[in-house]
């Protein structure tokens, strides 16, 4: 839920900066199935179009647990670089970034500068210079959607005739 939210914010959001992208572009990467999550139409920087793809690794895991106690945003460094790796090849042609957002908030710095620079550019195409808090604060919020929505699903079902 958590990806899905963050993923339809950007597009959207890039939209409202006036930059055409599209959802789970297919053949990106010849001969590969991998789709990133979004890419736009248009240039973003030196000609070359951008291609994003996010992940929002829980904080709390054990296999993050070691580095978040000692470093905030470790799972979503980590993670950033995962997502590096794994689209390598389209670094070649694009400006790829990941955005990583860890359940508990913290960001890969990549990412959040890509997102601040989406905002930047809203607030360019709108004249509202709030644009670039309105869009993390959206991001936000669809964490802590993902969140509710992890937690709840862990909980047992209530009968609502047992509360009567």
């Amino acid at each position: 839920m958590r990806h899905r939210l963050i993923n339809d914010i950007i597009w959207r959001a890039l939209g409202r900066a006036e930059i055409a992208s599209v959802r789970e572009p297919q053949g990106m990467i010849t001969g590969s199935p991998l789709r990133p999550d979004g890419a736009s139409l248009i240039p973003w920087a030196n000609g070359r179009r951008v291609v994003w793809d996010a992940t929002t690794p829980d904080t709390l895991a054990g296999s993050h647990l070691s580095s978040t106690a000692v470093l905030a945003g470790a799972a979503a460094a980590s993670a950033a670089k995962l997502k590096h790796r794994k689209y390598e090849e389209l670094s070649r042609m694009h400006v790829f970034v990941p955005v990583a957002v860890e359940t508990l908030g913290a960001w890969d710095q990549e990412g959040l500068n890509w997102v601040m620079e989406i905002g930047r550019r809203i607030t360019k195409a709108t004249g509202d210079g709030r644009e670039t808090f309105f869009l993390l604060q959206r991001i936000s919020v669809a964490v802590q959607k993902g969140n509710a929505a992890s937690i709840r699903g862990t909980l047992p079902r209530q009968d609502p005739e047992e509360d009567s």
